[in-house]
Parts: C-alpha cells; sequence; structure tokens
C-alpha cells in the first residue's frame, strides 16, 4: 500500500469499496496501487510493527534455545565416562580452513608425540608485530608483504592450543598463511598430500631453528633439553635441531656392480622412510578379508630393506668399470630414530592418472620390532629397537587430489579419533582396522617386554 500527500495537481485516481470489508479505497493509475487515507494507514502500520515485533521475538528466542543446545552438546561432548566416573575430554579439534584436513591431521599427529610437542610448547613466545599492530589481531591475505613471518612461533601457538579443553576446535588460520608465506606448493585451498606436508612442516621447521629463535641461538635452546643428548642427533643439511634429534635416522646405501664386484658405501640421513606396497597385494582388501594372503607392515619392510636389482633406467656408475653397469642396491638402517614415521606409498603414477593403492596394511599397536633390519644389530639394547604406535594418518577416498584426511592418536593411555573439528574417543580395535598412509611410532622406553611384530 502506499500513502500519497495531497498535491495541486491530482492524478487520475478511481475509487472502488472492497467487496469484503466494504472499506473505502482509492487506485492510483500512476503507482498502480491502492492508497488509503491516513486514519487507515496508521492503524495497518500499528499491526505490521506489532507482527514484525512478535516475528522478532520468536526469532531471538529459537536463536538463544538453538545457542543453549548447541553449548550443552559442546559440553557433554566434552565430557565421557572412565571407569565409571565423569572425566573432561580436554582434546581440541581444528577448523577446515578449506580443504585444509591434510594440514589438520598431520598437526594432530605431531601434538601426540610427547617429547617433539613439550620442546616448542616451552618455547618462550615471539612477538612478530610492533608499533600500531601491537596487541591486534590481525587477518592477513595473500596479497599482503609482511615477511616477518615465524613458523615456529605459529606452530608453537597451536600446539599450545590444543590439550587444553578450553574449547572445542581451534582455527589454525595464523598458522596457515605462513604456510602459504614460505611454502608456495600449499597456497590456494585445493587438496594437497599430507605426507608431502609433513615433509614441507619438518624441514622448515628445521631450517628457521637452525638460524636461532627469538634472539636465542638454535644450540643454547636444544641443550636445555637435556633428553635430547648429542648421541641422539642426526644432522640433515647442517647443525642438529630438535627436528633431527627426534626422527632423524641413517640409512646406509649399499651398491654392488654385477660385473666387476665393486662395493659401493654411502651413509644417507632420513626423517622418514617411505615403504613400497608390495605388488602382490596390490588389491582392495580389508581387515576382514580373508581370501588370499593379507599384507602386513612386516611385509612392506622387508621389500624396502630386500637386496634389489636395478634396472635399465637405473644403472650404477662403477669407479672401476668407468661406465654404467648393472648393479645391486640394498638398504641398511644404521641409527634409528627416537620417532620412527613410516609412509605407505599409497599413490603411484600410471600413463596418465596417479592412482590410489588401497590395500589394507596390517600394523601393530606396540612391540614394532626393528632389530632385524639393523646394520649392526648385535650393538643394540633389547629394548631399544621396540616402538610403540602413537598415531596415525589416514586418507579416505580414491585420489591424491581428493579425498579426506584424519587422524588417530594415543593421548594418556586412550585413543581419538580426529576428523577436523570433530573429536572423538575410540578403540583399539577401530584404529587397527584403519588403511594407514603415514604411521609414527615412538621408540619404546626400558619398560616390561610386550608382543613383538
Amino acid at each position: 500500500m502506499t500513502n500519497h500527500k495531497k498535491t495541486e495537481k491530482q492524478d487520475k485516481v478511481q475509487h472502488t469499496v472492497c467487496m469484503d470489508c466494504s472499506s473505502y479505497s482509492t487506485y492510483c493509475y500512476r503507482c498502480d496501487d491502492f492508497v488509503v487515507n491516513d486514519t487507515k494507514l496508521g492503524l495497518v502500520q500499528k499491526v505490521r510493527e506489532h507482527l514484525q515485533n512478535l516475528e522478532n521475538s520468536a526469532f531471538t528466542s529459537d536463536r538463544h534455545r538453538k545457542r543453549k543446545l548447541l553449548e550443552n552438546s559442546s559440553l557433554n561432548s566434552k565430557l565421557l565416562k572412565v571407569n565409571g566416573s565423569t572425566t573432561a575430554l580436554c582434546a581440541t579439534g581444528l577448523r577446515n580452513l578449506g580443504n585444509t584436513c591434510f594440514m589438520n591431521a598431520i598437526l594432530q599427529s605431531l601434538s601426540n608425540i610427547q617429547q617433539f610437542c613439550c620442546y616448542f610448547k616451552e618455547l618462550p613466545a615471539v612477538e612478530l608485530r610492533n608499533g600500531k599492530t601491537a596487541g591486534r589481531r590481525t587477518y592477513h591475505t595473500r596479497s599482503q608483504g609482511d615477511n616477518n613471518v615465524s613458523l615456529v612461533e605459529e606452530f608453537r601457538k597451536t600446539l599450545c592450543a590444543l590439550w587444553q579443553g578450553s574449547q572445542t576446535a581451534f582455527s589454525p588460520e595464523s598458522l596457515f598463511y605462513v604456510v602459504w608465506k614460505i611454502m608456495p606448493n600449499f597456497r590456494g585451498y585445493q587438496q594437497q598430500d599430507a605426507h608431502e606436508f609433513m615433509r614441507y612442516l619438518l624441514d622448515h621447521l628445521h631450517l628457521e631453528l637452525q638460524g636461532g629463535f627469538n634472539g636465542v641461538s638454535r644450540s643454547v635452546i636444544l641443550q636445555e633439553n637435556s633428553s635430547l643428548s648429542a648421541s641422539n642427533k642426526c644432522c640433515i643439511n647442517g647443525a642438529s635441531t630438535v627436528v633431527t634429534a627426534i626422527f632423524g635416522g641413517i640409512l646406509q646405501n649399499e651398491v654392488n656392480c654385477l660385473i666387476c664386484g665393486t662395493e659401493s658405501r654411502k651413509f644417507d640421513p632420513f626423517l622418514d622412510l617411505s615403504l613400497d606396497i608390495p605388488s602382490q597385494f596390490r588389491n582392495k582388501r580389508t581387515k576382514n578379508q580373508e581370501n588370499g594372503p593379507m599384507c602386513t607392515l612386516r611385509d612392506c619392510l622387508r621389500s624396502f630393506t630386500d637386496l634389489e636389482e636395478l634396472d635399465e633406467t637405473e644403472l650404477y656408475m662403477c669407479h672401476k668399470c668407468k661406465k654404467k653397469q648393472k648393479s645391486t642396491k640394498k638398504f641398511w638402517i644404521q641409527k634409528l630414530p627416537k620417532v620412527l614415521c613410516l609412509h605407505l606409498k599409497r599413490f603411484h603414477w600410471t600413463a596418465y592418472l596417479r592412482n590410489k593403492v588401497d590395500t589394507y596394511v596390517e600394523f601393530p599397536l606396540r612391540g614394532l620390532d626393528m632389530k632385524c633390519y639393523l646394520l649392526e644389530p648385535e650393538n643394540s639394547g633389547p629394548e631399544s629397537c621396540l616402538y610403540d604406535l602413537a598415531a596415525v594418518v589416514v586418507h579416505h577416498g580414491s585420489g591424491v587430489g581428493s579425498g579426506h584426511y584424519t587422524a588417530y592418536a594415543a593421548h594418556e593411555g586412550r585413543w581419538f579419533h580426529f576428523n577436523d573439528s570433530t573429536v572423538t574417543l575410540t578403540d583399539e580395535e577401530t584404529v587397527v582396522k584403519a588403511k594407514a598412509y603415514i604411521l609414527f611410532y615412538v621408540e619404546r622406553q626400558a619398560k616390561s617386554g610386550s608382543d613383538k611384530l
């Protein structure tokens, strides 16, 4: 309805009477609408305002009710029954910022490797911003030219936010911004490979720690942690850091010329081992399938360390023969790390596509024995080669550029499933059925012996 004020020049109108309520109105051809007098308009306006107030009141009430329900459900989700008593679930999820599940799964896994996590949480905080932006929360974009960023600091703050129990989910936006700044391969919001991200993350943490942190040299910080002694360090790209002290191991690469028998040995440091799934197991299998042999982690480790004859595309340059010759290659592990990270090669290239090997690989929760893969097993102690599972990263889906990543991790004797912002308590039976992509095993301390793989 339109209310027109009287003007000197009247428009052509038509008077009408409503057949239902007998109210009198005028139709204006200019406005193509009915016109009512001011008195009737005032009543209509009051009715409209009253209805609007009722609607707003109902909406506000409903919104408060939903918020209260969410808060209650959030609180209830943070409580669980353990031995008949209710305890708080202190785990915190990570919000997905747009296909960032690959990052969330790795961060949750690393946060449950206690020695590694505690080191970063105990580092001093760094104030990177000063002047007008000091103390403010800033939202960064790709176009910003701020180079004053610290991966170590944002990684530290993210780890500190997890396992506090003060919130159900934490948004790692500041860390993701730093990742964009220093790791161009991960810019954008497309799905990425979790293993590739883990390697980039550890490498850049290692490099930044080598350069010092918050005015304190890396060597001083590392020496303050007495548990990371010099004998446990493995130098990669220069001086040792906590990254190499915990994840660093050493491989011996042994190559033999099949023509003259010349032997060549080379020592290579590693942060993780990438294991092929043997071709005879590359069929889709689940934990419950009984037809055919089941692939185990031992099969993958044996395939990695077994003697291998190099094909024509990998001929070895023999210094004695002074030309490329056929040869054999074998890996030995000279030094085991404190945390053994095993990456199962589930993605491989065909002619045009990168396909996924969806084979189930059986793995142990505790007692993984690595002694038989050592170069000098006689020099190792009885417990130094046993590892217990700390975390598992799982890829759900068919391709590396699609699908979804989640993680399972053990914390204070309980297993949790981390699915972005959702964290749920789970059991060992569920964990062992997962089709693992990355496995994190922690060296067992000298305690009671358990079942071995």
